[in-house]
């Protein structure tokens, strides 16, 4: 899987010896987060923060609403302002604006003494779907299409700014893909999303929230709990690594325990 989610889960993992744990292996993916908005909100700005803070990476973050502050998770952590600084957010509000700066990432690794080695994209949906607020009531012609150039911008950039950090032997690279979208049809998750069918062929993990139904977060004092699950070519080609036997294994399932203060902790299952 992608090496930021994994540290994002080691980080704040609720047992010790996971934080002490070896670091997960550089890996070129791209890895596309499914849920509920706020949650995911909360999960990507804990990628941002951490792989600027923990793995000194620079990060380009997206979104179409503004952020006000960061999770009670990273709050508590009070990220150094040097590390914030590695973020830069920018919000653009229709799918043609985020496609033109993307492009423009293309031409200010000309300039820039470090290319971002970290795209996080937030709410696909929104962009896709504009006006209709992310809704899939009727797919429109060439939604499709743009879900599937925008994809293909968002590699093609990922790989390009690698070939720059590649060049300048910076050791921040390769640069990974993080995105967010609310697949839903009818109120519930659907497999059968067509939009979502076009962003697995580009996107190399898929990474599930799918929120706890049972009396267990109740019974453990918790405000929510949420199971994640990682499927996809990502995580397979991971686990069958020919160097996995020296490697951190790569786990397919875990539980985020969101405590009542707002704290988020993840624990393997």
């Amino acid at each position: 899987m992608t090496d930021i989610l994994n540290l994002v889960f080691r980080t704040f993992a609720s047992h010790t010896e996971l934080r002490d744990s070896p670091p997960p292996p550089v890996t070129r993916s791209s890895a596309l987060l499914l849920g509920e908005n706020s949650v995911s909100r909360s999960v990507l700005l804990l990628a941002a923060v951490t792989a600027a803070s923990h793995a000194g990476l620079r990060v380009v973050f997206f979104t179409r609403t503004l952020i006000q502050s960061l999770p009670a998770s990273l709050q508590k952590l009070v990220p150094s302002p040097e590390s914030l600084k590695k973020i830069k957010f920018c919000y653009p509000k229709t799918v043609e604006e985020l496609l033109q700066q993307l492009a423009a990432l293309h031409e200010s690794s000309n300039t820039s003494p470090t290319p971002p080695s970290l795209i996080i994209v937030e709410g696909l949906e929104g962009f896709l779907f504009g006006s209709r607020g992310g809704s899939h009531r009727e797919l429109h012609p060439g939604e499709q299409s743009c879900a599937a150039h925008l994809s293909a911008l968002l590699c093609d950039t990922a790989t390009f700014l690698t070939c720059v950090l590649e060049r300048r032997s910076s050791s921040s690279g390769p640069c990974r893909i993080i995105a967010s979208f609310q697949s839903e049809v009818d109120g519930e998750p659907s497999a059968s999303d067509p939009i979502l069918n076009v962003l697995d062929r580009y996107f190399q993990v898929r990474c599930t929230l799918d929120p706890d139904r049972g009396y267990e977060a109740a019974a453990a004092g918790l405000q929510q709990l949420w199971h994640i699950y990682l499927s996809g070519r990502g995580v397979t080609e991971a686990s069958c690594s020919k160097d996995s036997e020296d490697r951190p294994a790569v786990a397919r399932e875990w539980k985020l325990l969101i405590h009542p203060d707002g704290l988020m902790e993840f624990k393997t299952v």
